[in-house]
């Protein structure tokens, strides 16, 4: 399969910046990634190997959400998004007198 990448320098434009223009397109094309993936030889896993993996990350699974039922762990935020929590305003928050060391979480 071959891919190509070509970029033409464009009126005043520094060889540099072609050069960068040409390093950014080829990684477009995914082949460096493709490149140092098949780097190394890594044979796959046999059915048995993947069905027992299945398994054991399922019982793990459904052995974190019973303990979560049971109110035995905090269930973890998902990763990614932000916690459900409302802004808290400036009128609501708790003002100390010193003024220094407002901003750190452990002041309020």
């Amino acid at each position: 399969m071959a891919i190509n990448a070509e970029v033409q320098k464009s009126g005043s434009e520094n060889v540099l910046s072609t050069i960068r223009k040409f390093s950014r397109r080829v990684q477009g094309t995914g082949l460096v990634k493709n490149a140092r993936a098949n780097r190394y030889f890594e044979r796959q896993k046999s059915k048995t190997v993947q069905k027992k993996r299945a398994l054991k990350m399922l019982k793990r699974r459904a052995d974190y959400q019973k303990a979560v039922k049971d109110g035995k762990i905090a269930e973890a935020p998902m990763r990614g998004q932000r916690p459900n929590m409302a802004p808290r305003r400036e009128s609501e928050a708790p003002r100390s007198q010193s003024g220094l060391g407002d901003s750190t979480p452990i002041a309020r």
